[in-house]
């Protein structure tokens, strides 16, 4: 059972109902997915990944990524980049001018467009850098700070317990961990021992990230690791549902009605921040991933790429048959 370690934590002074998070994830979590995500039981969800240079640059998509609404509160805006000063500064603007309670410091991307530039994960190999940008960070927030990283770099070199100490000596109010290295993306199995490495080194809470799929995976992840909380990244695409199973500690099963009702839900959300256009299009991918498994999934996927407009994507969800998967 997971009902048992399902409570309420404080980050920092930052006061959060449920210790079941959702990952920072790009191109996906958006204001709107958020939102759904949230009203099933997500304790707090974090923006899409933020660089501080973008932002330094005056990019206005920078700033949009951080648009979120009164229902996501607390709500947590994650950054990038690896010069202190700009890392600073992008921290106090999200804090001050868009409201985040709670920034994190992004140190496990293992993209190479990202680790190219010695941004995201490569900053493990950095620890003295690591100290710079959470103190940088830390110092001019005005809220608490985390930071999100892997087990490590290059493979087989272990680093995390090392970094999240520095991450902690340095302001750090809470850590999250992905078992697995950077060489690795997201293939094999991400490493719970390293969670509990983590966890045995520092005295802030401990965020476990890595194949959380099902309530049962949470379980075991909280038993085998004595973590604070978990993040939930792909385990949450096409199943927001995921949130209220482990918070419920039941198995929810989505009916098509479920799917139909949270669509409809998101789209609106997604229409009030971008506009149809941009909406439908975004929708097109979490459709994809809700009918995954389901009656005749490949057609309606088909038929949802197609769509151009609201009345032809409802249209599409009114097809949905009223049953379980």
């Amino acid at each position: 059972m997971v009902r048992e370690y399902i409570h309420e934590i404080n980050i920092g002074v930052v006061v959060i109902k449920t210790n079941v998070f959702l990952a920072p994830l790009a191109g996906v979590a958006d204001s709107a997915f958020r939102a759904v995500c949230m009203e099933q039981g997500a304790g707090l969800c974090y923006s899409e990944m933020i660089s501080a240079k973008g932002l330094h640059y005056g990019s206005e998509g920078s700033r949009r990524l951080a648009y979120h609404l009164e229902a996501e509160n607390p709500f947590a805006v994650q950054i990038f980049g690896r010069e202190p000063d700009l890392m600073a500064d992008a921290a106090s603007y999200f804090a001050d001018e868009q409201g985040a309670a709670i920034i994190d410091i992004n140190m496990g991307c293992p993209v190479p467009k990202v680790c190219s530039n010695r941004e995201g994960s490569f900053l493990m190999t950095e620890p003295e850098l690591v100290g710079k940008i959470v103190r940088a960070v830390s110092d001019a927030a005005g809220v608490p700070v985390t930071v999100k990283m892997r087990r490590g770099y290059k493979k087989d070199v272990e680093c995390a317990p090392e970094i999240a100490k520095v991450c902690e000596a340095n302001g750090a109010s809470a850590v999250t961990v992905h078992g697995r290295f950077r060489d690795q993306m997201y293939s094999g199995r991400s490493d719970r021992g390293v969670i509990k490495r983590v966890k045995d080194a520092v005295s802030v809470p401990v965020i476990a990230s890595g194949d959380v799929c099902t309530r049962e995976d949470a379980a075991d992840v909280f038993k085998e690791t004595g973590c604070d909380g978990i993040m939930i990244g792909r385990g949450a695409l096409g199943n927001p549902w995921i949130f209220r199973s482990i918070v419920s500690d039941t198995d929810v099963v989505p009916t098509a009605a479920m799917i139909k009702e949270l669509s409809r839900r998101q789209l609106d959300l997604e229409i009030c921040e971008k506009g149809e256009v941009v909406a439908v299009r975004e929708m097109k991918k979490h459709f994809a991933w809700y009918m995954k498994g389901r009656r005749n999934a490949a057609a309606l996927r088909n038929l949802a790429f197609t769509a151009e407009s609201i009345g032809e994507f409802e249209a599409i969800l009114d097809s949905l048959e009223d049953e379980p998967v």
